[in-house]
């Protein structure tokens, strides 16, 4: 019997998310006994290599690429999960929604209290992503699945969540789980 496939991706965050995922310590072992690890950082593989049972993305929406993968996420994956603050509400990143995108360009490259930009140049090369008008939580862009709040979420609740859906079980998060003080 084949292993369910598990892809992972970061869109606009801080990686944060993947690092309670390594959390979760030798239990990475016990996963991977469960899954095989499709398009991921974990594994280093950057295109699909066919249908995934999950895929669990990290952070928002800030730029064309990530809207990209998202929607390619949505397109391969059966379940589809947002994991932390970034990917939910859009965390950090969304500070910059108040404030027109001109302007946060113009502080970030010829404004701002330590830029050094004599010729007056804002990137615009055709390698880089195309900004979005703000960062967009994950579901504003496609249909989520499930939500595992946090920034980042505990390792345990990552590992209850993820071997609860590969083993068929209803999720069960207790209260400690779910609590960050």
């Amino acid at each position: 019997m084949t292993k369910p496939k598990v892809a992972t991706a970061f869109l606009t965050g801080c990686f944060g998310c993947h690092m309670s995922i390594l959390d979760i310590d030798d239990r990475i072992l016990k996963l991977i006994e469960l899954v095989d690890f499709d398009r991921s950082p974990v594994d280093d593989i950057k295109e699909f290599s066919g249908p995934c049972a999950i895929g669990i993305i990290e952070g928002g929406c800030s730029n064309e690429e990530n809207v990209h993968v998202l929607k390619e996420f949505r397109k391969n994956c059966d379940i589809l999960i947002s994991i932390g603050e970034c990917a939910m509400m859009g965390g950090l990143p969304s500070m910059r929604n108040n404030i027109p995108l001109q302007e946060c360009l113009n502080e970030a490259y010829l404004n701002g209290p330590t830029v050094y930009n004599p010729a007056k140049i804002i990137p615009r090369d055709p390698e880089l992503p195309l900004l979005l008008d703000r960062v967009y939580p994950n579901q504003e862009i496609v249909k989520i699945d499930y939500f595992i709040p946090g920034c980042p979420p505990p390792a345990d609740t990552i590992w209850e969540a993820l071997t609860a859906l590969l083993t068929g079980k209803q999720i069960n998060l207790p209260y400690g789980l779910l609590k960050y003080d």
